[in-house]
């Protein structure tokens, strides 16, 4: 039983690496990397489509449906391997694992976030030109982020655009911090129940 599970565990390993090689490819399309990214489409676009197919994880110009998908393996890839050491598991381990999974995007998200509107923070205060690919990109992602955070915070109130994205860059910090606390708590006593 434990080396079908060892097993499980390496395929899923795997399949995680081949899924993370299949993303990176698509940021250097321009390449000459046709020929693997059609293989490798091939292989794990079945897997990923079925993400793909939930609008809310679309936000802007951003597919989170790979981060979601990774996470779904990464957590069965995990329960497995408590149950090779364990030979047994409860509700509470899986529902932990669901949480550190869940907890894990989230964070990636947050942090991303944070990064896209520090650069847009700099981009601001250096005047970078709109022209460069990278700041229409920074653009295109810390837009949407600013707008509803400030809409929430400010309602109707008109704030200018560098205090705006300082208020935004604060807010998601302490919204991380909040959320690991608190994460760290659930995660222990889901861990710990009995059954």
């Amino acid at each position: 039983m434990a080396s079908i599970i060892s097993f499980l565990n390496f395929l899923i390993s795997v399949y995680m690496l081949i899924i993370t090689f299949r993303i990176i490819l698509t940021w250097f399309s321009g390449f000459g990397t046709g020929g693997i990214q059609t293989f490798l489409s091939r292989i794990t676009d079945p897997y990923l489509n079925w993400f793909r197919r939930f609008s809310f994880l679309r936000v802007g110009v951003l597919d989170l449906s790979p981060i979601a998908a990774l996470c779904v393996l990464s957590m069965l890839n995990r329960i497995l391997s408590l149950l090779a050491i364990y030979k047994r598991i409860s509700l509470g381990i899986i529902l932990s694992v669901f949480l550190q999974a869940a907890w894990g995007a989230l964070s990636f998200i947050l942090g991303f976030l944070i990064v896209v509107l520090i650069l847009r923070l700099i981009a601001s205060l250096f005047a970078q030109g709109s022209g460069n690919p990278f700041w229409r990109a920074v653009e295109g992602i810390s837009q949407p982020v600013v707008y509803r955070i400030n809409r929430i915070l400010f309602k109707d109130r008109i704030v200018n655009f560098f205090t705006a994205l300082i208020v935004s860059i604060v807010s998601l910090a302490l919204i991380y911090l909040v959320l690991r606390i608190l994460f760290i708590v659930v995660s222990r006593l889901l861990a710990g129940l009995p059954f």
